[in-house]
């Protein structure tokens, strides 16, 4: 993967804080011409640095179920049971995040269910049986206070 230089990071920021921005806006808040911002932007996202777009829906707004926030450890850690691991839950939808973690646990998931009895669902026919998980610890969520 390329390095990233100053003006990447700059339209990544403006990109980060305002995904609708226009690319005209985008290009006169980081000196550059329109076509050679878009450029840049299109760049980055056939570089997959941009995955893509998304919208933030406000609380409430539409029922979204729950958010649980999931611990795994796996039994191995080998190069070959994190790939088994990582494969697993890319193919489970109701994980929107997946991070591989420092410390006690090996990965943190963000998951979304409707609710509890939708979360048992997924735990007991998903995440309890991907390949390499030795423990799982689970957490609701209240509320979100900072979402992105």
């Amino acid at each position: 993967m390329h390095a990233l230089d100053e003006t990447d990071l700059a339209i990544l920021r403006h990109l980060r804080a305002d995904g609708r921005m226009s690319n005209a806006d985008l290009a006169a808040a980081i000196g550059l011409s329109p076509s050679a911002c878009l450029r840049r932007v299109r760049l980055l996202e056939h570089r997959g640095v941009i995955r893509g777009y998304t919208a933030i829906i406000g609380d409430g707004a539409v029922r979204e179920g729950v958010v649980v926030i999931v611990q795994i450890t796996l039994e191995r850690q080998t190069d070959e049971a994190m790939r088994r691991f990582e494969e697993a839950v890319r193919r489970c939808p109701e994980v929107r995040e997946c991070h591989l973690m420092t410390g006690l646990s090996d990965y943190v998931l963000r998951v979304e269910a409707r609710d509890a009895a939708d979360y048992e669902r997924i735990h007991k026919d998903a995440l309890s049986r991907m390949p390499g998980v030795a423990r799982i610890q689970s957490a609701f969520a209240i509320r979100s206070v900072i979402r992105g």
